[in-house]
């Protein structure tokens, strides 16, 4: 592989259910040390295309590819085998289970021999702690602590630290800053930013603007199952960008109509529909 050429690529990507059409000719790439971001509102097809990438659900017609070679995910643990890692909001991690624990979720280290091997609680939680703190959540120092009660922030970056750990290239971030504080979110894009610089290929899904435009190098804006923009960082400005998640109408547009209703139904704003 180049050092130019994409980690991940999609080629002309469509997803059907049935009659259904979700995803229409989607075409992405990203490359290691890159992070696109995936813009879209709610129903824009972000969840579908997320779980293609990660291997739940087949396209129905177009190709993945994977280092400049067509590939087929025939499944989240063959997507896993080959270095794609998705990290939904608050990282998918278990509340009532300690630090340790959920950093080895699935791949626990043992000692002992055959019948007798038993987890190895110490080494699994010096290693998660060591990992976490690599990502700047120094303040962690037990990996016996329960997951439960670290913030939104931390448990997103244990799920982050997790995925480095078992050699993730690509790293798909679903909403990570969803539902958190203004210093949490922070955190958060920082942690993308780490990962960026340890030569990851980020894709990072949101609907905000402001944390997508702090972090990326390459968007690309969903709507109704389509590309409807793709460009660099630079390119565009927030208010475009917001247009065009928009659906293509501005702010301005949108104040036009409004005007004009107010004016032909003497002054009363549009009444919402029950």
């Amino acid at each position: 592989m180049s050092d130019n050429e994409p980690v991940i690529e999609l080629r002309n990507v469509d997803k059907s259910f049935g009659p259904i059409d979700v995803l229409h000719e989607i075409s992405l790439k990203v490359r290691a040390g890159e992070v696109l971001c995936l813009l879209g509102d709610n129903g824009a097809g972000k969840s579908t295309l997320i779980k293609t990438l990660a291997g739940v659900y087949q396209p129905t017609s177009g190709d993945i590819v994977m280092d400049g070679e067509k590939t087929t995910l025939k499944g989240p643990r063959d997507a896993q085998s080959r270095g794609i890692a998705t990290v939904h909001q608050f990282g998918g991690t278990y509340p009532l289970m300690s630090i340790g624990r959920n950093f080895f979720m699935g791949m626990e280290p043992t000692k002992g021999i055959g019948p007798f091997k038993v987890f190895d609680r110490k080494k699994a939680n010096r290693i998660a702690v060591e990992e976490v703190q690599k990502m700047g959540i120094t303040r962690i120092t037990n990996g016996d602590r329960l997951v439960g009660g670290l913030s939104g922030g931390e448990r997103q970056s244990l799920a982050i630290a997790r995925a480095v750990y078992f050699g993730a290239r690509v790293l798909i971030l679903d909403e990570p800053t969803a539902a958190l504080g203004v210093k949490q979110a922070a955190h958060v894009l920082r942690i993308v930013n780490l990962a960026k610089r340890r030569g990851l290929a980020v894709i990072f899904i949101t609907h905000q603007v402001m944390h997508a435009m702090a972090v990326g190098d390459h968007f690309a804006v969903l709507i109704r199952g389509a590309i409807a923009a793709d460009f660099r960082k630079g390119e565009k400005t927030r208010e475009e960008i917001a247009d065009l998640m928009a659906g293509g109408e501005s702010m301005a547009d949108l104040e036009a109509n409004i005007d004009t209703y107010m004016e032909t139904h003497d002054g009363h704003p549009p009444q919402p529909v029950t």
